[in-house]
Parts: C-alpha cells; structure tokens; sequence
C-alpha cells in the first residue's frame, strides 16, 4: 500500500509569520496536533506542533502575568519555533517505508510533498496506528491465535491452505520476528471456527502454540 491512500489530504497549515497564538488557536480549532508551515509560494518550509508552543511557553512559577505572558507569545513568530527542512516523503512512498523513517528518526509526521515541494498530505502516528488496527483485523471478531514456526518457504502457504480447506475465514495474518533466525512468530485472527478448532488443526503444523483467545 502507498501513503497516498492513507495520507490526510489537504492538511490544515499556517505561514511562518504568524505568531504561536494563532497557531496554538488554530491547532485548537482544528484538534490537530502540528502544523505544516508553507511560505508565499506554497511549498513546505517546516513543521510546527503543540510541543514546540509549549517548551517555548513562560513556565506558570515566572513572576510574569498572565498578560505579559501573552504578550511575549503574540510577538513571537511560527518562524522561529518550526523545525525547519522536514523530513518528507511522496505520495507513491510505501506504508511500510513511512513507518520505519518514523521509528528510526523519532518523527511524530511526514508531510508529503510533491516534486516541486509542495504540500499533498501529511501521515502521522495515529494514522499508522489506524493501519495496525486493520493488519490486525482488530474491528472484527473472531479467534487469534499466536505460534511460533520454522522459518521455511512454503510454511505460510500451507496454514493458510489448511484453514481455507477447512471453510474458514481468515481476517489477519501477520508474520513477526521469532525468537531466532530459524523461526517467525505469527499471528492469525479466523472466524467460523472455535478456539479448540483451531487449536487442533494447527497444533501439529506448528513448533509452539503461544497464545489463543477470542478477540
């Protein structure tokens, strides 16, 4: 799957010569938690978000007023809190590729851009997780069970056959890291079936059965 299908298209953004007032009321407004921030002539120039106004933020212990407070951050401008030259990704970038920039770089986003540097989308953590939900089938009910197997060609095929010859649904099925590089943890979530069904289909085309319930 690429980002574009799953980018929020279209994102709210704010200038960098608007003040930090504006843009926290903004973010308010909107219940976003970060803004892109696009020069005159469109194209991304940074990122801003609610963490970035608030370090900036007078702490409530300064003999400040509450008026001097917002003083200081009418004056102070988006331009000098973003963090500028974001890390972007394009529309034809993989879900699976915007997620480990995600994790490697700690980024809360990704704006996407286009060639010329404008702004198309923006992807955040809660859009990945949206997508973990899915992978996971976790909106529909059925039996997941977790097992550990040798990591071998045709492994996967053959589960998978056997559950479908037996007239059942598979929702998910997910194929993780094992506890050595002989094998793979998976996770299957099926419906039609119980959980001692599934059980005792498996069991014998698995080295350890880890978890199973009804979710």
């Amino acid at each position: 799957m690429i980002i574009e299908r799953r980018m929020t298209k279209n994102p709210v953004t704010i200038g960098p010569d608007a003040n930090v007032v504006e843009a926290s009321e903004l973010m308010k407004k909107e219940r976003v938690h970060r803004l892109p921030v696009l020069d005159k002539d469109k194209k991304l120039i940074g990122v801003i978000s609610e963490k970035d106004i608030l370090y900036a933020s007078p702490s409530p212990a300064s003999s400040l007023s509450i008026h001097e407070m917002a003083y200081l951050l009418s004056r102070l401008t988006v331009r000098k809190l973003m963090s500028k030259d974001p890390v972007t990704i394009r529309r034809d970038t993989t879900v699976e590729e915007a997620a480990r920039l995600m994790v490697d770089q700690d980024l809360s986003c990704l704006p996407v851009v286009d060639e010329e540097g404008h702004l198309v989308g923006i992807v955040s953590k809660s859009d990945m997780f949206k997508i973990l939900l899915e992978l996971f089938g976790a909106r529909h009910f059925g039996v997941r069970m977790s097992f550990l197997v040798d990591d071998k060609p045709g492994t996967i095929a053959r589960i998978s056959k056997a559950v479908a010859e037996a007239g059942w649904d598979i929702i998910s099925f997910g194929t993780f890291m094992g506890t050595d590089p002989s094998n793979a943890i998976c996770t299957v979530k099926v419906q039609g079936c119980s959980q001692s069904d599934l059980v005792d289909l498996l069991k014998p085309m698995v080295r350890e059965i880890l978890d199973v319930r009804e979710a």
